[in-house]
């Protein structure tokens, strides 16, 4: 799925995944300061990036579609706050080292090959002490028509994301099965794993 993919997805009219934020995301907004620094990693048409916004965080959104960032700063505009986007290509970028404190990365799926280098790409970007937020589709969610990759080889599991991830300190792992309600792409049942880790490190 590239970038023809997304522009053709995000021409649509609406928003794919609706406009309001990931509620697993939410549920995590206790790790949030005013101030702030994050990183919303593909974050499309820009929910979860403005909502972080929105709690006073200095965010940084960036997504290989030009036509979706155009509709997160669109929706930034209509909630009355500030959204930096760049157009990036996540596996030719060169990813930011030690510079945010929060990376939320929500239903973003690598192949196999660079896979395991974008997570640790994610968690390079972080301070130390800084808090990561995902969550993906597990290969139970081939059962399901809820969204995601048809391909078992692009979805994760906890114990993937252990190995992805090895030397965070793993706050929240789990998987389990909730109901989305996302935009028309991500709507029903959902198999799903959960992961909020921090970079060792000062606070």
């Amino acid at each position: 799925m590239n970038h023809d993919f997304w522009n053709q997805r995000y021409t649509e009219p609406g928003f794919a995944y609706g406009t309001e934020p990931n509620a697993f995301l939410v549920s995590q907004a206790h790790y949030f300061k005013p101030g702030m620094k994050a990183l919303a990693v593909a974050d499309g048409e820009g929910r979860n990036g403005v909502w972080l916004a929105q709690q006073g965080l200095d965010v940084l959104s960036v997504d290989a579609s030009e036509i979706g960032l155009q509709k997160a700063q669109q929706l930034a505009a209509d909630r009355g706050v500030a959204l930096r986007t760049e157009r990036v290509e996540l596996t030719t970028w060169a990813w930011p080292v030690a510079m945010f404190d929060i990376v939320a990365a929500i239903y973003i799926h690598f192949p196999p090959p660079v896979r395991a280098i974008m997570h640790r790409a994610m968690f390079n970007a972080l301070k130390p002490g800084g808090v990561l937020i995902l969550e993906a589709f597990t290969p139970d969610q081939l059962k399901y028509r809820s969204g995601g990759p048809p391909v078992a080889e692009m979805l994760y599991t906890p114990e993937l994301l252990r190995i992805d991830f090895a030397g965070a300190e793993i706050l929240h792992l789990n998987e389990r099965v909730t109901e989305l309600a996302e935009g028309k792409y991500h709507r029903g049942p959902a198999a799903v794993v959960r992961l909020v880790l921090k970079r060792p490190g000062r606070d």
